[in-house]
Order: C-alpha cells, then sequence, then structure tokens
C-alpha cells in the first residue's frame, strides 16, 4: 500500500511540474514575442535611443529630436531656425526600416534563448538618414541672417578740400560656406542643436568714382590757380574715367575736349609713332636719342626722330597715325627747330573749334587731355597684351613689346613736380611734362601726363593747364601735385 501511494505522488508532483514549466515557458514565449515587436535595448537611430520602444512609438521620438528647432548665434543675436523652413527633412521611413530588418532579422529561438538567459543584446547602431536642401539654407542665410545682422564695410571719406582721406571702417560678413556646414552639422545631431556662425572681416570700402570727382574739383577750387585747367583720369583695372574741365575755379563742358599747346608732351605720340613705323629693335644711337627726347626733352634730339620717321614729313606722319587712333585733336604740324615750316597751317580739330574758351594753343604742336590720357592707356594696355587702340589699329607694326619699351623710355623723365611731386618718392611714373615760355616770354602754358603704377592699382594721369596772364609756377605745381596724391590715396585707402 505504501509503494502504490508513493507512486501516485510522484507522478502527481512530475506533472505539477511539468505543468509549471509548461506555463512558464508559455509565459516566457509570450513576454519574449512582445519584446519582439519593441526595438532592443542598446538600439539608436540616428543617434536616439529607442530600446524597448515600438515602431510608432521611434517614430514619434525621432521627428520630436529632428523637428525640433536649432538655436543659431550670429552677431549678438539669437535666432531660432525650423528645419522645414530650410529643406531639413529627416527620412524615418528608411530608419525604422533599417531598423526593422535589424529587429526581425536575427533567428527567434537565439533571441529566446539569450531573452530566458537574461543576456543584453548588443549595441545596433541605425545611422540617421535625411535630405538638406543646401539652396534652401544658402538662401535663407543670405535673406534672412546675412542681410540683417552683416555689418557692411564704411567708405573712407575726401577731407573736403584736400587730396587726403579719413579711413573707412571694417565690415562683417557671414562665412556662408562655413555657415553651412555649421548648421548642417547641427542640423545631424540629436543633442548638439546649437551653433555659433563665424564671420569674416571686409576691408573698408573705396569711395565712390563720383565722390572722388567732386574731391578732384574742391582742390581746384580752393587753390591758388585760377586759370583753365583740363583733368582726365583713367582707371586702369575698371576702365573709369573721371574727366572735367574749370575755368577760374567754375566748371565748363569738357564735350568737345579742349584743346592746349600740347609743348613738350607731344613727343610722346612723336616717338610712338616711330616705334609704329620703324619696329622696337633699336641700334643703340636710336635708343640714345630717344632717351635724350623723352627723359631730357631734348628738341634736336626729337627732329632727329621726326626726321628718321620720314625725312621732310615726319611731323604729318605723326598726325597722320594719331587720327588713326582717333585722336582728332592731337597733331604736330612742324619740326622743332626755330623757323621750321608750318606743315598744317590753320589745322582745324574739334578742340580748337570752341569758341567758350580760349587757350592760345600752339598753331604747330596741339592736344586735349582725353586724348592724351586715351593714348598713355592704350600704350598700357597694349604692354599687357589687353589690346587696346594701338594692336587694333596697327596690328603688324605693335607688340607688347613695342608698347613697353615706349613706357620704359617716358620713365627716364626724373621731374619730381607735377605728377610725381604728388605720389610717394619711389613710384614708378612713366610721364611726359610740358611747360614753355609763349612769344611774350612768359609761361602760360604746364602740363603733365603719365601712367602711375601703385599697390592699390594703376592709373593714367593727364593734366593741362592755361593762364592768359601768367601761370605761375607756385601756383600751378602744387595743384597738379594736390591732383596727383588725391587720386593716389583714392587707390591706396589709410587704414585704421
Amino acid at each position: 500500500m505504501r509503494n502504490r501511494n508513493t507512486n501516485t505522488i510522484l507522478r502527481g508532483v512530475s506533472i505539477l511540474f511539468l505543468t509549471g514549466a509548461l506555463v512558464l515557458s508559455i509565459v516566457s514565449l509570450i513576454g519574449y514575442s512582445r519584446q519582439r515587436n519593441n526595438y532592443p535595448a542598446g538600439m539608436t537611430i540616428g543617434g536616439v535611443s529607442v530600446g524597448g520602444l515600438t515602431p510608432l512609438e521611434a517614430s514619434q521620438r525621432l521627428l520630436e529630436v529632428y523637428t525640433s528647432p536649432i538655436e543659431v548665434q550670429y552677431n549678438g543675436a539669437v535666432i531660432q531656425i525650423e528645419p522645414g523652413v530650410i529643406g531639413f527633412q529627416p527620412d524615418i521611413e528608411t530608419m525604422l526600416a533599417a531598423a526593422d530588418l535589424s529587429r526581425t532579422g536575427r533567428s527567434f529561438w537565439r533571441g529566446y534563448w539569450d531573452y530566458l538567459w537574461n543576456r543584453t543584446s548588443t549595441e545596433t547602431i541605425i545611422t540617421l538618414s535625411s535630405k538638406l536642401s543646401d539652396e534652401r539654407l544658402r538662401e535663407y542665410l543670405q535673406n534672412e541672417i546675412a542681410s540683417r545682422y552683416d555689418l557692411p564695410p564704411g567708405p573712407a571719406q575726401p577731407i573736403p578740400g584736400t587730396p587726403d582721406f579719413l579711413p573707412g571702417t571694417p565690415g562683417q560678413t557671414l562665412n556662408l560656406d562655413k555657415a553651412v556646414q555649421l548648421i548642417g552639422d547641427a542640423l545631424r545631431s540629436p543633442s548638439d542643436r546649437s551653433v555659433a556662425l563665424t564671420f569674416s572681416h571686409s576691408s573698408a570700402a573705396r569711395p565712390t568714382i563720383e565722390t572722388l570727382t567732386i574731391q578732384l574739383k574742391q582742390i581746384v577750387t580752393v587753390s591758388n590757380f585760377d586759370g583753365l585747367i583740363g583733368f582726365y583720369m583713367m582707371d586702369l583695372q575698371s576702365g573709369q574715367e573721371i574727366h572735367f574741365t574749370m575755368d577760374n575755379k567754375q566748371e565748363i563742358s569738357s564735350d568737345p575736349d579742349v584743346a592746349y599747346t600740347a609743348s613738350s608732351t607731344i613727343k610722346v605720340p612723336i616717338v610712338t609713332s616711330y616705334l609704329i613705323n620703324h619696329g622696337s629693335t633699336l641700334d643703340p644711337a636710336t635708343s640714345n636719342i630717344i632717351s635724350r627726347v623723352l627723359g631730357k626733352s631734348d628738341n634736336t634730339a626729337t627732329d632727329l626722330i621726326l626726321e628718321a620717321i620720314d625725312k621732310g614729313n615726319g611731323p604729318l606722319i605723326v598726325t597722320q597715325n594719331m587720327e588713326t587712333l582717333g585722336l582728332k585733336s592731337t597733331y604736330i604740324g612742324g619740326f622743332f627747330y626755330i623757323g621750321a615750316p608750318n606743315l598744317l597751317p590753320n589745322r582745324l580739330t574739334p578742340g580748337n573749334q570752341r569758341t567758350d574758351v580760349f587757350t592760345d594753343p600752339d598753331p604747330y604742336s596741339q592736344t586735349t587731355p582725353s586724348e592724351m590720357g586715351a593714348l598713355l592707356a592704350d600704350l598700357y594696355q597694349c604692354s599687357k597684351n589687353n589690346g587696346g587702340a594701338l594692336m587694333a589699329a596697327f596690328p603688324d607694326k605693335v607688340t607688347p613689346d613695342t608698347c613697353q619699351m615706349m613706357i620704359d623710355f617716358m620713365a627716364q623723365d626724373k621731374l619730381g613736380s607735377l605728377i610725381q611731386g604728388g605720389v610717394p618718392d619711389g613710384t614708378l611714373v612713366p610721364h611726359k611734362h610740358g611747360y614753355v615760355p609763349g612769344y611774350d616770354g612768359v609761361v602760360h602754358d604746364t602740363s603733365d601726363a603719365g601712367i602711375v603704377y601703385t599697390p592699390g592699382g594703376n592709373f593714367v594721369l593727364s593734366i593741362y593747364s592755361y593762364h592768359p596772364v601768367n601761370n605761375i609756377w607756385d601756383n600751378i605745381n602744387p595743384l597738379i601735385g594736390n591732383l596727383a596724391k588725391a587720386v593716389y590715396n583714392y587707390f591706396n585707402l589709410p587704414t585704421q
């Protein structure tokens, strides 16, 4: 009886344990199945922890993180930017699909076994998938941030009546490329969503060409010179020009430009014409003669060059060459020796036919500030192989070497006054000046025309003056010097 009862008890206990094991297995399977429906612990999507969350909950959390505003700091302002406004969109579907594949791709029973033994799952990282419109971001930065918070540079300001400028103020400009990178990084970060934008300093702006024009006219107005002055300047980088004429400190029309006695400045067209017609391969004797023409302003040497152009008709060839270049008011009618015949008597030009102003121009040799300036600009552009009228008019006769040779000869004029007197020592100024007593023994005409090479930009200056009584050196020399200094300072502004 005892053995039978014992067996019955044992069977009951076994059944109880088996039933309990089955119940525990079913419960654990249900628990594991429920857990398998959620993302495993240690999983991150786009840097956001989603362990234990359902796909719906994970989607909501990702949207909360990546659609929250980022904070941008720039020039003392704090700006909140909605990601959608600048074209940022997290690709939730793609990231959840990758997460689901990782979650369900593992063996069920292997996962169940780890679950039974309470083994934590390995870390799973799903990288961020998103889209960002670079175009919309740049447009936003330019229109909403840079336009509002950038500090434009302040231009230097001329000191009225002087050739000097007050320094301008540098500006602050958003570093757009760097801003795009920094904001892109912040948009893609789940935690570091604040960024300080960088900027670059921009140098003080140069005043406008109109401002310089006003300053130059003011310099003439406050000077001691009360005669007629014609001013021409060309910016050799941009081609911008300043051209005006003032008579007794009152501006008059420069159309057509006023004709002046060319005096020694006509030697620039003469030597240019020689190089056009005979080339730039010079023997030592010819080089020496041209150096005397442009460096020493030797009239005898100039006649030798005119004869070398064409014996007896050199002045006519020079004039024809200038006409070919479009310089209708620039001519030379004879040789320099005393008693030379005028080969172009009573020559009429646009410049000398004006009836409202009279400079008593030399009937042998005339030019205008703008035409001499144009010739110098053509020589410069030709020397840089940038075209110009010289190369266009004489394509088979003029080369950059020809023009550079002409400029080098002009650089031998070392007057040290007029234009050269207004620029810093050592400044390269190939030029030709001119002043000569009239028939009454008094100097009425003073002129200077040249190319000024400076660190901030190169320019042409052509300045001619006439006084009916006496063109006093102590009045006209500082005036031309101040005009040259003002233009030099315009191209080389002072810094703070």
